[in-house]
């Protein structure tokens, strides 16, 4: 995608992408973090936690938040803030969707409503919100 100009961006327009959490996404997020936390990383203990599996690291989820973001924008460096709270855990298999919303723009800067669910329309991540300079 190319890099947006702050003139072609408007209050309400909108965009979305889809990540699918494929059944080796955990795994290879625990190598580059250094995270193994076994609820991650063994389905046995996180059944046996009452989580039903393993469940993707909540940052794995922020990332597809954020990839979002820069993608529409063009420019991973036009992301100057970006926000949420961690509502409920993703699981394999899942799909996550993240839909943008262009809630205020001013002079070079557009404030963005981020709405993050499942393939089920559970947001997973609430309260999301985004500020880019272009």
């Amino acid at each position: 995608m190319s890099k947006r100009d702050i003139n072609d961006i408007k209050v309400g327009d909108t965009f979305s992408a889809s990540e699918e959490v494929d059944k080796y996404r955990t795994i290879y997020y625990a190598g580059a973090s250094g995270d193994f936390n076994p609820i991650h990383i063994d389905p046995e203990f996180g059944k046996a936690v009452g989580l039903g599996g393993v469940i993707l690291h909540g940052l794995c989820t922020f990332g597809f938040m954020t990839k979002t973001v820069t993608d529409w924008t063009g420019d991973p460096g036009a992301l100057k803030r970006i926000k949420c709270r961690f509502a409920m855990p993703v699981h394999l298999g899942d799909t996550i969707t993240t839909e943008v919303r262009v809630a205020a723009v001013e002079e070079n800067r557009a404030t963005i409503d981020l709405k993050v669910a499942n393939q089920d329309g559970a947001e997973v991540l609430l309260m999301a919100s985004a500020e880019v300079e272009l």
